[in-house]
């Protein structure tokens, strides 16, 4: 078992409670020392004490195994807005917020994440054609198509 999935069972395992989830593991070399960089998400978001248990725990369980016997910096965090959506469960946390989707073909498509459903998502944009006003239209896209997604933040 490579070290990344050892690292997924032991977060797990010290998740705060069902509505928390793992979104990303990273282990990088910085210098001398090795980084091991967590990513959790929740239903409801994702406290800094909730992100301090999962750490104390994590690195605990890291050092009384002995995966890491050289030094390594721990970090664990909410993935941020700036992070692609990479689960369907992100997906839906994120549903009536809008997003800018890149396909695998190039294209971009920004508009308001209607539904996801276990296949794709439908998103609402606005879709103009040549001599027309543009119109609200409803666009089914599957997830093997999504090559990156990002919540989009207004200011408004």
């Amino acid at each position: 078992m490579s070290l990344k999935n050892t690292l997924e069972e032991i977060v797990a395992k010290h998740l705060p409670d069902d509505n928390h989830f793992v979104v990303d593991i990273v282990v990088a070399g910085i210098g001398n020392k090795s980084q091991v960089r967590i990513l959790i998400d929740s239903d409801e978001g994702v406290s800094i004490d909730a992100c301090a248990r999962v750490s104390r725990a994590v690195g605990d369980e890291i050092e009384a195994k002995d995966l890491m016997p050289e030094a390594f910096v721990l970090e664990v965090s909410s993935p941020g807005l700036d992070h692609p959506l990479s689960s369907r469960r992100q997906y839906l946390k994120n549903v009536g917020r809008k997003l800018k989707v890149s396909l695998s073909d190039g294209k971009d498509i920004e508009g308001q994440l209607s539904e996801v459903g276990s296949t794709d998502i439908k998103i609402l944009t606005k879709v103009k054609e040549k001599g027309k006003k543009a119109q609200e239209v409803i666009l089914a896209i599957p997830f093997e198509q999504i090559k990156k997604s990002i919540v989009l933040v207004s200011f408004k």
